[in-house]
Protein backbone atom coordinates (compact mmCIF):
# COMPACT_ATOMS: atom_id res chain seq x y z
CA UNK A 1 0.00 0.00 0.00
CA UNK A 2 1.38 3.40 -0.79
CA UNK A 3 1.85 5.32 2.45
CA UNK A 4 0.46 9.09 2.25
CA UNK A 5 3.18 11.89 2.69
CA UNK A 6 3.69 13.34 5.55
CA UNK A 7 1.86 16.92 5.97
CA UNK A 8 4.35 19.99 6.12
CA UNK A 9 4.03 21.54 10.34
CA UNK A 10 4.04 25.16 10.06
CA UNK A 11 4.88 26.51 12.83
CA UNK A 12 1.63 29.22 14.02
CA UNK A 13 2.81 33.05 13.73
CA UNK A 14 2.69 34.43 18.24
CA UNK A 15 0.42 37.30 19.06
CA UNK A 16 3.33 39.30 19.12
CA UNK A 17 4.21 39.56 15.52
CA UNK A 18 1.09 41.68 14.87
CA UNK A 19 0.93 44.88 13.18
CA UNK A 20 -1.43 47.38 12.34
CA UNK A 21 -2.55 47.84 8.84
CA UNK A 22 -1.56 51.30 7.11
CA UNK A 23 -3.66 54.35 7.34
CA UNK A 24 -2.92 58.30 7.12
CA UNK A 25 -1.97 60.51 4.26
CA UNK A 26 1.69 60.65 5.15
CA UNK A 27 1.56 56.98 4.04
CA UNK A 28 0.35 57.79 0.49
CA UNK A 29 2.53 60.30 0.18
CA UNK A 30 5.62 58.85 0.49
CA UNK A 31 4.56 56.03 -1.58
CA UNK A 32 3.13 58.20 -4.21
CA UNK A 33 6.05 60.42 -4.37
CA UNK A 34 8.71 57.40 -4.72
CA UNK A 35 6.43 55.73 -7.50
CA UNK A 36 6.56 59.14 -9.48
CA UNK A 37 10.48 59.06 -8.82
CA UNK A 38 10.66 55.61 -9.92
CA UNK A 39 12.62 54.68 -7.16
CA UNK A 40 12.71 51.47 -5.12
CA UNK A 41 12.64 51.09 -1.27
CA UNK A 42 13.99 48.03 0.65
CA UNK A 43 10.52 48.37 2.81
CA UNK A 44 8.57 47.55 -0.31
CA UNK A 45 10.65 44.87 -2.32
CA UNK A 46 11.58 43.21 1.00
CA UNK A 47 7.72 43.48 1.98
CA UNK A 48 8.87 44.50 5.41
CA UNK A 49 6.81 44.84 8.17
CA UNK A 50 7.50 48.32 9.33
CA UNK A 51 6.42 49.68 6.17
CA UNK A 52 3.10 51.02 7.70
CA UNK A 53 5.34 52.74 10.57
CA UNK A 54 8.42 53.38 8.73
CA UNK A 55 6.16 55.64 5.41
CA UNK A 56 4.08 57.43 8.21
CA UNK A 57 6.53 58.80 9.64
CA UNK A 58 8.15 59.97 6.29
CA UNK A 59 10.85 57.60 6.26
CA UNK A 60 12.64 55.39 4.38
CA UNK A 61 15.41 53.17 2.80
CA UNK A 62 16.10 53.51 -0.46
CA UNK A 63 16.78 50.57 -2.76
CA UNK A 64 19.31 51.45 -5.69
CA UNK A 65 20.33 49.69 -8.66
CA UNK A 66 16.93 48.62 -9.71
CA UNK A 67 14.78 45.95 -8.56
CA UNK A 68 16.08 43.16 -9.93
CA UNK A 69 18.77 40.88 -7.72
CA UNK A 70 21.23 38.95 -9.39
CA UNK A 71 21.55 36.54 -6.43
CA UNK A 72 18.71 34.20 -4.75
CA UNK A 73 18.75 34.33 -1.06
CA UNK A 74 15.89 31.93 0.07
CA UNK A 75 15.15 34.10 2.99
CA UNK A 76 14.72 37.17 0.69
CA UNK A 77 11.45 38.45 -1.34
CA UNK A 78 13.56 41.08 -3.42
CA UNK A 79 12.68 39.57 -7.35
CA UNK A 80 15.88 37.92 -8.85
CA UNK A 81 16.39 37.85 -12.46
CA UNK A 82 18.33 39.41 -15.23
CA UNK A 83 18.79 43.45 -14.06
CA UNK A 84 18.21 46.43 -16.44
CA UNK A 85 21.57 48.56 -16.75
CA UNK A 86 22.42 51.42 -13.52
CA UNK A 87 20.59 54.64 -14.15
CA UNK A 88 23.03 57.05 -14.10
CA UNK A 89 20.42 60.00 -12.66
CA UNK A 90 18.99 57.66 -9.87
CA UNK A 91 21.53 59.18 -7.43
CA UNK A 92 20.30 62.71 -8.08
CA UNK A 93 16.32 61.65 -7.64
CA UNK A 94 17.17 59.99 -4.35
CA UNK A 95 18.86 62.88 -3.07
CA UNK A 96 15.88 65.21 -4.46
CA UNK A 97 13.36 62.65 -2.99
CA UNK A 98 15.32 62.38 0.59
CA UNK A 99 15.14 66.46 0.97
CA UNK A 100 11.59 66.96 0.14
CA UNK A 101 11.07 63.73 2.73
CA UNK A 102 13.12 66.56 5.25
CA UNK A 103 14.91 63.03 5.82
CA UNK A 104 18.74 64.26 8.36
CA UNK A 105 19.74 60.50 8.34
CA UNK A 106 19.42 59.10 5.09
CA UNK A 107 19.66 55.01 4.27
CA UNK A 108 20.58 53.38 0.88
CA UNK A 109 20.69 50.07 -0.05
CA UNK A 110 21.01 47.85 -2.88
CA UNK A 111 19.86 44.96 -4.67
CA UNK A 112 23.16 42.33 -5.29
CA UNK A 113 24.78 43.32 -9.23
CA UNK A 114 27.22 40.58 -9.75
CA UNK A 115 26.86 41.44 -13.38
CA UNK A 116 28.64 44.75 -12.89
CA UNK A 117 32.36 45.11 -12.86
CA UNK A 118 32.38 47.16 -9.68
CA UNK A 119 29.29 45.36 -8.18
CA UNK A 120 27.57 48.91 -8.18
CA UNK A 121 29.80 50.56 -6.18
CA UNK A 122 30.36 53.91 -7.98
CA UNK A 123 26.40 54.51 -8.17
CA UNK A 124 26.51 53.77 -4.09
CA UNK A 125 29.30 56.78 -4.01
CA UNK A 126 27.06 59.11 -6.09
CA UNK A 127 24.75 58.31 -4.26
CA UNK A 128 26.56 59.58 -0.87
CA UNK A 129 27.57 62.51 -2.76
CA UNK A 130 24.36 64.14 -4.27
CA UNK A 131 22.61 63.69 -0.83
CA UNK A 132 25.59 65.80 0.51
CA UNK A 133 24.97 67.74 -1.73
CA UNK A 134 20.88 68.12 -1.50
CA UNK A 135 21.38 68.25 2.58
CA UNK A 136 24.34 69.20 3.72
CA UNK A 137 24.02 68.69 7.02
CA UNK A 138 22.62 65.29 6.84
CA UNK A 139 24.08 61.60 7.75
CA UNK A 140 24.19 58.40 5.49
CA UNK A 141 24.33 54.88 6.19
CA UNK A 142 25.13 52.49 3.50
CA UNK A 143 23.95 48.90 3.44
CA UNK A 144 26.28 47.20 1.00
CA UNK A 145 26.70 43.93 -0.30
CA UNK A 146 29.82 41.96 -0.57
CA UNK A 147 30.96 43.23 -3.76
CA UNK A 148 32.45 39.65 -4.97
CA UNK A 149 35.52 40.47 -2.30
CA UNK A 150 36.42 43.38 -4.41
CA UNK A 151 38.52 45.68 -2.20
CA UNK A 152 38.58 48.56 -4.74
CA UNK A 153 34.82 48.49 -4.96
CA UNK A 154 34.72 48.66 -0.90
CA UNK A 155 37.40 51.48 -1.41
CA UNK A 156 34.71 53.43 -3.89
CA UNK A 157 32.31 53.41 -1.25
CA UNK A 158 34.59 54.51 1.68
CA UNK A 159 35.89 57.37 -0.40
CA UNK A 160 32.86 59.03 -0.03
CA UNK A 161 32.77 59.10 2.99
CA UNK A 162 29.33 57.15 4.60
CA UNK A 163 28.64 57.99 8.01
CA UNK A 164 27.84 54.05 8.82
CA UNK A 165 28.90 51.48 6.75
CA UNK A 166 26.86 48.28 7.19
CA UNK A 167 26.96 44.81 5.82
CA UNK A 168 24.78 42.37 7.08
CA UNK A 169 25.99 38.52 7.60
CA UNK A 170 21.95 37.36 8.47
CA UNK A 171 22.67 33.88 9.53
CA UNK A 172 25.32 31.75 11.22
CA UNK A 173 27.94 30.29 9.22
CA UNK A 174 26.50 26.61 9.04
CA UNK A 175 23.56 27.80 7.61
CA UNK A 176 25.03 30.24 5.17
CA UNK A 177 24.94 27.61 2.07
CA UNK A 178 20.92 26.88 3.16
CA UNK A 179 19.98 30.58 3.69
CA UNK A 180 22.06 32.89 1.52
CA UNK A 181 23.77 30.54 -1.62
CA UNK A 182 26.69 32.52 -3.28
CA UNK A 183 27.33 34.14 -0.52
CA UNK A 184 30.54 33.70 1.84
CA UNK A 185 30.33 33.79 5.20
CA UNK A 186 34.18 34.77 5.63
CA UNK A 187 34.03 37.10 2.66
CA UNK A 188 31.41 39.35 4.16
CA UNK A 189 33.82 39.16 7.67
CA UNK A 190 36.82 40.27 5.53
CA UNK A 191 34.56 43.40 3.72
CA UNK A 192 33.58 44.62 7.59
CA UNK A 193 37.49 43.92 8.47
CA UNK A 194 38.94 45.77 5.81
CA UNK A 195 37.15 48.84 6.55
CA UNK A 196 39.80 49.80 9.04
CA UNK A 197 42.76 47.68 7.98
CA UNK A 198 42.06 50.12 4.43
CA UNK A 199 42.83 53.33 7.26
CA UNK A 200 38.95 55.01 7.39
CA UNK A 201 37.37 55.43 10.55
CA UNK A 202 33.57 54.62 9.55
CA UNK A 203 31.80 52.69 11.57
CA UNK A 204 30.73 49.38 11.09
CA UNK A 205 27.06 47.96 11.83
CA UNK A 206 25.78 44.27 10.97
CA UNK A 207 22.43 42.54 11.28
CA UNK A 208 21.12 39.21 12.03
CA UNK A 209 18.16 37.25 11.88
CA UNK A 210 16.70 34.65 14.34
CA UNK A 211 14.22 31.62 13.24
CA UNK A 212 16.23 29.64 10.98
CA UNK A 213 17.16 26.91 13.46
CA UNK A 214 20.25 28.63 14.74
CA UNK A 215 20.89 27.12 18.13
CA UNK A 216 22.39 29.67 21.33
CA UNK A 217 26.18 28.84 20.45
CA UNK A 218 26.20 29.73 16.65
CA UNK A 219 24.49 33.08 17.71
CA UNK A 220 27.79 34.12 20.10
CA UNK A 221 30.00 32.80 17.71
CA UNK A 222 29.02 35.63 15.19
CA UNK A 223 28.96 37.92 17.88
CA UNK A 224 32.35 36.98 18.65
CA UNK A 225 32.99 37.01 14.88
CA UNK A 226 31.83 40.67 14.72
CA UNK A 227 33.63 42.09 17.09
CA UNK A 228 37.36 40.70 16.01
CA UNK A 229 36.49 42.60 12.51
CA UNK A 230 35.69 45.72 14.92
CA UNK A 231 32.18 45.52 14.40
CA UNK A 232 30.55 47.41 17.03
CA UNK A 233 26.59 48.02 15.71
CA UNK A 234 24.26 45.56 15.69
CA UNK A 235 20.67 44.62 14.83
CA UNK A 236 18.76 41.57 15.43
CA UNK A 237 15.58 40.62 14.53
CA UNK A 238 13.05 37.61 13.25
CA UNK A 239 13.29 35.96 9.90
CA UNK A 240 9.42 36.03 8.83
CA UNK A 241 9.03 33.66 5.55
CA UNK A 242 7.77 36.22 3.11
CA UNK A 243 5.84 33.85 0.17
CA UNK A 244 5.68 30.31 0.26
CA UNK A 245 8.12 29.89 -2.17
CA UNK A 246 11.11 31.04 0.63
CA UNK A 247 12.69 28.86 3.90
CA UNK A 248 9.99 28.64 6.85
CA UNK A 249 10.50 29.75 10.52
CA UNK A 250 11.58 26.97 12.20
CA UNK A 251 11.15 29.13 15.15
CA UNK A 252 9.71 32.21 16.60
CA UNK A 253 12.07 33.96 19.57
CA UNK A 254 10.04 35.46 22.06
CA UNK A 255 10.85 39.32 22.48
CA UNK A 256 12.60 38.36 26.20
CA UNK A 257 14.96 35.91 24.12
CA UNK A 258 15.59 38.96 22.05
CA UNK A 259 16.12 41.48 25.12
CA UNK A 260 18.87 38.83 26.71
CA UNK A 261 20.43 38.33 23.35
CA UNK A 262 20.64 42.35 23.32
CA UNK A 263 21.96 42.13 27.12
CA UNK A 264 24.77 39.49 26.00
CA UNK A 265 26.16 41.40 22.57
CA UNK A 266 26.51 44.58 24.67
CA UNK A 267 28.04 42.70 27.74
CA UNK A 268 30.51 41.79 25.03
CA UNK A 269 31.64 44.71 23.41
CA UNK A 270 29.11 46.19 21.18
CA UNK A 271 28.63 50.07 21.50
CA UNK A 272 25.07 49.87 20.48
CA UNK A 273 22.62 46.98 19.88
CA UNK A 274 18.94 46.83 18.43
CA UNK A 275 17.33 43.84 18.87
CA UNK A 276 13.61 42.50 18.76
CA UNK A 277 10.90 40.79 16.64
CA UNK A 278 11.12 43.60 14.13
CA UNK A 279 13.57 44.98 14.19
CA UNK A 280 15.56 45.18 10.60
CA UNK A 281 18.86 46.37 9.21
CA UNK A 282 18.01 50.36 9.06
CA UNK A 283 14.78 50.37 11.53
CA UNK A 284 15.62 53.33 13.84
CA UNK A 285 19.06 53.28 12.05
CA UNK A 286 19.49 57.26 13.31
CA UNK A 287 18.85 56.52 16.41
CA UNK A 288 21.32 53.76 17.09
CA UNK A 289 24.03 55.47 15.12
CA UNK A 290 22.96 58.47 17.88
CA UNK A 291 23.68 56.83 20.90
CA UNK A 292 26.81 55.08 19.53
CA UNK A 293 27.81 58.78 18.92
Amino acid sequence: MKQKSQPIVLVQKPGWLKRRLPNGPTYENVRGMLQKERLHTVCQEARCPNIWECFGQQTATFLILGSRCTRNCRFCSVDAGPPKPPDPDEPVRVADVARRMGLKYVVVTSVTRDDLPDGGAGIFAKTIIEIRREIPDACVEVLIPDFQGSAQALKTVLQARPDVLNHNLETVLRLYPLVRPGADYKRSLELLRSVQSFGFCTPTKSGLMLGFGEDPGEIKQVLEDLLQVSCRMLTIGQYLQPTKHHLPVKRYIPPEEFEHWRDIALDMGFSEVASGPFVRSSYHAKELFQAVK
